[in-house]
């Protein structure tokens, strides 16, 4: 992955579209993967300080898309997934000293359950009144492995305590694990959510979906500096659209919105290569058969960057 980084990095601007980045865990070493420390943090933070960057409510964000307006370029968004008690604990108070707006979205099962590591629905009101709080699903599944069913069942029960022990509907969505297959976000976009979140590497711009905005991860001693050069390449992803079940990845087509005739592709397991671009069409016969349960697909010309995350759909279209 850091060569790709390299390729698509070097030489560029600082400057990039408006960038989402997600947390989850904050100052707990238990969890490294998902983990970052307040050290990490105010670093961050001050970077963004220092280079004259706006941290902006996601309610920002997502309005000025709707009104189809231009989007600044320093913008950041900062989104917290899973309501840990380290936030509570050892976040808050930084976002707080740096008066930087988040999102949080709700896991409302483990603070229904009252599982150990989550905040109570005490602290997420006493949360509320510093950041927004948004829907996370009742039970964190594999949204992908559940019937159409099962998914709405989640969905019906976690927005209904959600609104019931909050007092309040949220707005937005994420989709546990980043993982969706074209059946569940469609799902997903049945229940009338002004903006829905994904978890893949990459930008926004004025031209991005507001169902499906990418965001991308600061854990451990993350590539903050890389992350903000990418910018949003346009495209439109024909194929493939999910991992099937063999794992069998037989090629791709996705057209961009460039005049460029060099442009790169990176997948999960195979690293990255570049091809040839006519009229802005990525074509690529893989044939390939993939042993990871999920698979991250990047399209790239230049600094600007398209990514797909595909996970094996159980009850959807192969």
């Amino acid at each position: 992955m850091k060569s790709f980084w390299l390729v698509v990095c070097l030489g560029v601007m600082m400057w990039a579209d408006a960038h989402i980045f997600i947390y989850h865990r904050f100052n707990d070493a238990r969890y490294p993967t998902t983990n970052t420390t307040l050290e990490e943090l105010r670093k961050e933070f001050d970077f963004f300080k220092k280079n004259g960057y706006e941290v902006i409510p996601l309610e920002k964000l997502v309005n000025t898309l709707h009104a189809k307006e231009p989007i600044p370029d320093n913008w950041v968004v900062l989104t917290i997934d899973d309501n840990y008690k380290s936030f509570y604990e050892h976040g808050l108070a930084l976002f707080k000293e740096y008066n930087y707006p988040f999102s949080m979205f709700v896991y409302v099962g483990a603070t229904e359950q009252k599982y150990g590591d989550y905040m109570s629905w005490e602290q997420l009101r006493e949360i509320s009144k510093y950041g927004a709080l948004e829907f996370h699903s009742l039970n964190h599944p594999h949204m992908s492995e559940l019937s159409n069913e099962a998914l709405k069942k989640d969905f019906d029960e976690g927005l209904n305590l959600f609104e019931k022990r909050l007092g309040m509907k949220p707005r937005y969505f994420s989709y546990p694990f980043g993982e969706f297959s074209p059946r569940v976000k469609a799902i997903a976009q049945s229940y009338g959510f002004e903006a829905i979140v994904n978890q893949n590497m990459g930008a926004v711009a004025s031209f991005s979906d507001p169902l499906d905005l990418d965001r991308s991860a600061l854990v451990g001693k993350s590539n903050l500096e890389g992350f903000l050069k990418y910018k949003a390449l346009e495209t439109t992803w024909f194929k493939p659209s999910v991992l099937l079940e063999d794992g069998k990845l037989t090629s791709l087509h996705v057209k961009a919105q460039t005049t460029a005739q060099k442009g790169g592709i990176y997948i999960s397991e195979q690293g990255y290569f570049e091809v040839s671009l006519s009229d802005g069409v990525f074509e690529a016969q893989i044939n390939k058969i993939l042993t990871k349960e999920r698979t991250r697909i990047i399209v790239s010309v230049g600094n600007k960057i398209s990514t797909k995350l595909l996970v094996k759909d159980k009850y959807g279209t192969q």
